[in-house]
């Protein structure tokens, strides 16, 4: 299931990219994930993406698509159904290493 998120630019219109998580991501309960909040993304000043889920850490890096993808609304009239282009999707950020755990002072 691919994970969009949406990063604003610096003066320019909004990009997307999407988050590639290399392994599982499981939940304790049996329900779905889609569409709930996982964790947070933040970016360090030299611009190296950091994303925090539960009690852990992951370092990433943000690389081009190699063929970018296009984000798709589907909307329905009487007649026909069309698809508008929200955008072009030409980045994703990429955590491939394990997570470090977050150990709080004793």
């Amino acid at each position: 299931m691919p994970i969009l998120i949406k990063i604003a630019g610096e003066g320019l219109s909004n990009e997307w990219a999407i988050i590639e998580l290399q392994g599982d991501l499981e939940s304790h309960s049996e329900s779905s994930l889609e569409g709930k909040i996982i964790g947070d993304l933040y970016f360090t000043k030299s611009g190296s993406p950091v994303l925090i889920i539960g009690h852990h850490l992951l370092y990433g890096k943000e690389t081009k698509l190699e063929k970018p993808f296009a984000l798709l609304e589907k909307r329905k009239t009487d007649s026909s159904t069309e698809y508008l282009v929200k955008c072009i999707i030409k980045n994703k950020i990429i955590f491939k290493t394990r997570p470090k755990p977050i150990v709080g002072k004793e």
